[in-house]
């Protein structure tokens, strides 16, 4: 298992592809809740560049009820500006989902009353609407990671050996 990232409903490749970048590289599952605001087939993968796609564990779903079928965990948090927790302040585990709504509206309101326990905010000034989305991901994943010591991830560069001389 790993850390999970959940996008329902992207609207924005360009998110996405900056998003399945990062789960390849720190080894977290991408699952894609449709409808999507964009093609992913192999072809206009290739066309956008994405080429950690194939370095990528991804999951796809059919709309966010099929997801919610799927997926019986309580180790989940709800990234929307509604949240009244600041995602650092609570404990991820190395299998936690964390869950991002479409760019132009966010977790719809019916599932973050579901679980509204486990909807999280990143902090931000007041009258500002919200991060992008790719860079919220990252934001929280690497906290997640951090709480659980990076596991699995590369801390230390083998770039100089001590004496400073390039390897």
């Amino acid at each position: 298992m790993g850390l999970n990232i959940v996008l329902v409903e992207p609207e924005i490749p360009q998110n996405t592809g900056n998003i399945a970048r990062t789960c390849a590289v720190i080894g977290a599952t991408l699952h894609l809740v449709k409808p999507l605001g964009f093609d992913i087939s192999e072809k206009a993968v290739r066309r956008a560049g994405l080429d950690y796609w194939d370095k990528l564990d991804i999951k796809i779903y059919e709309n966010l009820q099929d997801f919610k079928d799927k997926v019986k965990t309580d180790d989940i948090y709800l990234l929307t500006t509604k949240g009244k927790k600041v995602y650092s302040d609570v404990k991820y585990t190395p299998n936690t989902y964390i869950v991002f709504g479409p760019e132009s509206r966010g977790i719809p309101e019916d599932y973050i009353l579901e679980r509204f326990d486990r909807a999280v905010r990143i902090p931000m000034r007041e009258n500002i609407r919200s991060l992008n989305l790719s860079n919220s991901v990252a934001i929280v994943a690497y906290e997640a990671l951090k709480q659980n010591n990076f596991d699995g991830l590369e801390t230390t560069s083998k770039y100089f050996d001590n004496k400073q001389k390039k390897i």
